[in-house]
Parts: C-alpha cells; structure tokens; sequence
C-alpha cells in the first residue's frame, strides 16, 4: 500500500514501527481518513475495547505530519504463511469465530465506530480510485490492476457487469439498502495477510486502515472473495459456519439475515469485480456473477 515498516527492540523485546504517510499510502487516500484509521481507533479507545479472541499488536500511535506512526508488537512468527496452500480447516473456522465474535461485540454500535464510512469503503478498489491514482503518478501496482480490470469484466462476464460496474461508480444505492439492515463494527479486510494465530489461540488481526460501522456480513463477504483460492471449504459452509457462530454470540439471524447477505455478496462483486475479470470466466467468477445477478433485485 506504500506503507513503510521499520524493526526495533525495546527492553529486549521486538516490535515493528509502521509509518502511514499520505503521500506514499494510497490505501489512506482511498479510505478518507486522512490522518490514519489505527491513529483515530487508538484515540478512541476502540482497540482497547475488542474481545479476548483478538490479538491486534498495536501498543501505541502517535500523529505525524501527513498520517501516523504505529508502534506494534512483532507478530510475524504466528500469521498465515504466504503460500497458495488452503489454510487448515480448524483455522480457517477459528477465523469465523473470532469474526463473529467480533461482530456481536459491538452489534448495533454507535457512530463513534463510524470511522470509515461504508461509502468509502465501497469506492477502495472502485475505477475512481484508479484514475485518481493514475493521475498522481502512482506507482502501486493495486490501482493499475484495479484500472484494467474493471473493463475487462465486461468482456468476460456481462450479466455480472450490468449489475456490478453500475456500483462500482456510485455505490450509493448499495450503501444505502445496507444501511436498513443491522449494523456493527467492521475490519473491512479479513485477508490471509493480514490474519494469524497466536500460541493462545487468538486471532492476530492486522492493518486496521478502512474499519467502521457496516454490515457485519461484509466482513464475512470481503473474506470469501479475497482468500477464495485458499480456503479449506466451500462458501456456502462458510457461510452456514459464521451464522453458527454469530447465533452462538446471542445474535438472532433470523429476520435480516437473507437480504443482507445477499447485498453482502453483491458488495464484495463490486469491490473485487475487477480482480475476478483478471482471472477470466471461471467457477469463482461464475459463483459471484450469480450471487450479483440475484441480489439486483433488491435494489430496485
């Protein structure tokens, strides 16, 4: 993303600087929080505040000129190795759980939460974004990508573009039909990069840039579609896998849960639309086509 990592030791102990800067980070500039997300969550007290399962290594932040300074503990050892090996299966469901877990903590949150707005979150990977870094001289590979491959879905998927690139220009239709169903507090980037598993069992959770309050099965969607070569079982499992948890948390499912996981799903299409189109008319593409051509509907 253009952030810059730097290690030290502290009384003997390892811990990584991380330097978010405005004019090399163009995941701050997509999210609109200027100043860093994990500057903001530290000022607010809300990583002090996540559950037990969570291992998130912030340990302080301080402002700088164009963004902040993160000091964080050295967690390298416990996350996911950068393999193209599906993660084992009792990993994969503790993900799940600790998300979930996450999500019930903080269900129906106030807009204190509301760090990135769901808008913004929406329009991360979206063809402005791309142009906007075209025209900077931006030298991330990220936006490039996003830049060919939102026309290229066109060619190899049209029912899922008629519905997706629409949205990917202006979510707000979306943004606004997820609004009106229950909200919580969101990472917004479940990646395998960004996940681990400590020796106690918690889940190291990383790169808190584009959290907010939203739909906690946008988390849930956003994981499905990134992670989708390396995961140990189908989505629909997982699917059925977080509801289990989430209702385990307390949190009735019941009434809201069809529509927004559709919305969901179509939210992830129109944040990852382009990387799917990169990979050609597959399975997975056809699999989230589908999911976009059937949540349409709810928005009209």
């Amino acid at each position: 993303s253009g952030a810059t990592l730097e290690r030290v030791v502290i009384d003997g102990q390892a811990y990584v600087l991380k330097h978010l800067d405005l004019g090399r980070d163009w995941t701050m500039r997509a999210s609109g929080c200027l100043r860093g997300a994990p500057l903001v969550l530290w000022e607010r007290g809300i990583l002090a505040r996540l559950p037990g399962c969570l291992n998130q290594p912030i340990v302080a932040a301080a402002p700088e000129r164009r963004g902040c300074t993160l000091l964080m503990h050295d967690v390298g050892r416990w996350l996911v190795p950068a393999t193209d090996a599906p993660i084992p299966l009792a990993q994969h469901r503790r993900f799940l759980r600790h998300m979930a877990e996450l999500h019930a903590a903080f269900w129906a949150c106030g807009d204190e939460f509301d760090v990135v707005p769901a808008m913004h979150r929406y329009l991360e990977l979206s063809p402005w974004m791309a142009a906007a870094e075209a025209a900077t001289g931006s030298p991330h590979l990220v936006p490039r990508l996003v830049a060919k491959g939102w026309p290229l879905l066109a060619e190899v998927a049209p029912a899922a573009a008629a519905v997706v690139t629409p949205l990917a220009r202006d979510p707000g239709p979306l943004v606004e039909a997820l609004a009106a169903t229950p909200q919580t507090f969101v990472h917004s980037n479940f990646k395998l990069d960004n996940l681990g598993t400590d020796d106690a069992g918690r889940t190291v959770l990383l790169d808190w840039e584009q959290p907010g309050r939203g739909a906690p099965l946008s988390d849930l969607a956003w994981y499905l579609a990134i992670n989708c070569r390396r995961l140990p079982q189908s989505k629909e499992a997982s699917i059925a896998a977080y509801r289990e948890e989430l209702e385990s948390c307390g949190i009735d499912t019941g009434p809201w849960w069809e529509p927004q996981l559709a919305l969901c799903l179509l939210g992830a299409m129109v944040l990852f639309g382009w990387e799917k189109a990169l990979g050609g008319y597959d399975e997975e593409l056809a699999w989230w086509e589908t999911q976009s051509v059937r949540a349409a509907a709810l928005l009209s």
